[in-house]
């Protein structure tokens, strides 16, 4: 099993904020990280059987849960969704933990 943090659309080496006010890319951002930090573990996208999101607004649920779908498409994990007040740094808008199990 490989528990992933929390992502958000940072820069892996330079800690840099990216897509600072959108919910697409940074999600998209996040997702790249995922499948990175999977595959130096031996994984992929599709072991993925569990995430958690956090949203900062609700408003953003439908974007970002749809730049999820693509990389995620016929994988269907458990998911989990909150919306809370904040992330760590006040730029992020979203942050996406997962789970995976590697065969």
């Amino acid at each position: 099993m490989v528990f992933l943090r929390g992502q958000i659309a940072q820069d892996l080496d330079t800690r840099e904020s990216l897509h600072i006010g959108d919910a697409t890319l940074q999600t998209r951002a996040a997702m790249a990280n995922i499948a990175l930090l999977l595959g130096e573990a031996g994984g992929e996208l599709g072991h993925i059987c569990r995430v958690v999101v956090y949203l900062i607004d609700i408003r953003y649920r439908e974007d970002v849960y749809r730049e999820m779908g693509r990389w995620l498409k016929g994988v269907f994990p458990v998911s989990t969704g909150l919306v809370v007040s904040a992330l760590a740094r006040p730029e992020w808008l979203v942050e996406i933990e997962a789970t995976a199990v590697i065969p």
